[in-house]
């Protein structure tokens, strides 16, 4: 084989193997649905909404809800120097707290919990 017959053939194969590790939508949605800010995590996506008075974490998996009527959640809200820990519990379709939180320009940790799964733990920065 000539060497320009190889290289060739080498192109044409590396060219394909390129092609097969881009990106490829697979319809794996991460857009907020509720307002918040989404974080990917164990491919689940959590949607925290954080406002100065509640704070709720909405679950999904491959954008279907989980159940998270026996879940729980401890998380970690970082302001500055100010640090709150949080339990979020299940209301409805989501987990929640109520109080006074402060959300601006902080940092959050999620450390979620649901029956038959590891423990997840989750990252957000707010804004």
């Amino acid at each position: 084989m000539k060497p320009i017959h190889f290289l060739f053939a080498l192109t044409i194969g590396l060219a394909g193997s390129v092609f097969a590790a881009g990106g490829h939508d697979h319809a794996h949605e991460h857009a907020a649905l509720h307002g918040g800010i989404v974080a990917e995590a164990k491919d689940i996506d959590f949607e925290l909404v954080a406002n100065p008075d509640s704070l709720r974490l909405y679950v999904r998996n491959h954008g279907k809800p989980v159940d998270v009527t026996q879940a729980s959640a401890k998380l970690t809200l970082l302001a500055g120097d100010v640090k709150q820990d949080v339990t979020l519990k299940p209301s409805g379709d989501k987990l929640e707290a109520a109080g006074q939180f402060k959300v601006s320009g902080a940092k959050a940790v999620a450390l979620v919990e649901i029956p038959g799964k590891p423990a997840v733990s989750v990252r957000f920065v707010l804004r």
